[in-house]
C-alpha cells in the first residue's frame, strides 16, 4: 500500500513537472501619447526649455515626431529639436516651430538669448552695453525693423547702451530714416534714439 502511494505521488510530481509553463506576458505596445509624454518630460528636465509651450505629436508606427509652437530665439528652437531627438533616438523630427523674437517679454528673456544676441551683433559690427536690458532692446528693435514693410529690406545697424539706441547705416529716403527712428523710439524701454542714418544721394 505504501509503495502504491509512493508511486502515485511520484507520478503526480512528474505530471506537474511536465505541465507546460504559462506563456510570458506580452509587452505592452508603446502608444503615441507615451512617446509624446517622454519628449515633454525631457523638455521639463531642461531649465531653459521648461517655460516653452511646445506641442508634440508622435506617430509610433512611422517613428515620427512633429514639434510645433512659438519660441523667442533660434537657439531655443535648436535646443528643443535636439532634446526631442535625444528623447526618441531614431525618430524623424518635423520642426514646425516659429521663432518670434519680437514677442519676447522681458521676464522671458534669458542669459542664453542675450549671449546669442551679442554674438549676432558682434558679427554685424553692432555695439551693445553690458546689461541684459540692452541686449533685449536690441532684439526688440531689430525684430520690429525687420517686420515693418518700410524698413525690412534696409541694412540698419542698431547699437544699444544704457537703453539709448543709435541707428547707423544708409537708407533710400528721408521717409525711411524717419520711420526707422519712430520704430526704435516707440519700443518700450528705449530712453532715447540717436538717428545717425544717412540718406543715399
Amino acid at each position: 500500500m505504501t509503495r502504491t502511494l509512493f508511486t502515485l505521488a511520484f507520478g503526480l510530481t512528474l505530471l506537474v513537472g511536465c505541465s507546460p509553463s504559462p506563456p510570458p506576458p506580452e509587452t505592452a505596445k508603446i502608444s503615441d501619447s507615451d512617446v509624446e509624454q517622454a519628449v515633454k518630460n525631457r523638455f521639463q528636465s531642461d531649465a531653459a526649455l521648461r517655460a516653452s509651450d511646445i506641442g508634440v505629436d508622435a506617430d509610433v508606427d512611422r517613428k515620427e515626431l512633429t514639434l510645433s509652437g512659438t519660441v523667442y530665439s533660434q537657439n531655443t528652437r535648436t535646443r528643443i529639436v535636439e532634446a526631442a531627438r535625444n528623447a526618441q533616438p531614431g525618430y524623424t523630427i518635423t520642426d514646425k516651430i516659429d521663432v518670434k523674437p519680437l514677442d519676447v517679454p522681458r521676464d522671458r528673456y534669458t542669459e542664453d538669448m542675450a549671449r546669442e544676441t551679442r554674438e549676432s551683433a558682434q558679427g554685424t559690427g553692432e555695439k551693445l552695453g553690458d546689461s541684459m536690458e540692452d541686449a533685449w532692446l536690441h532684439t526688440k528693435v531689430k525684430a520690429k525693423l525687420a517686420a515693418n514693410q518700410a524698413t525690412q529690406a534696409l541694412k540698419i545697424n542698431v547699437d544699444v547702451d544704457k537703453n539709448v539706441v543709435t541707428l547707423r547705416g544708409e537708407v533710400e529716403s528721408p521717409q525711411a530714416k524717419r520711420e526707422a527712428g519712430r520704430i526704435a523710439g516707440e519700443t518700450d524701454g528705449v530712453r532715447r534714439v540717436n538717428n545717425l542714418l544717412t540718406v543715399k544721394s
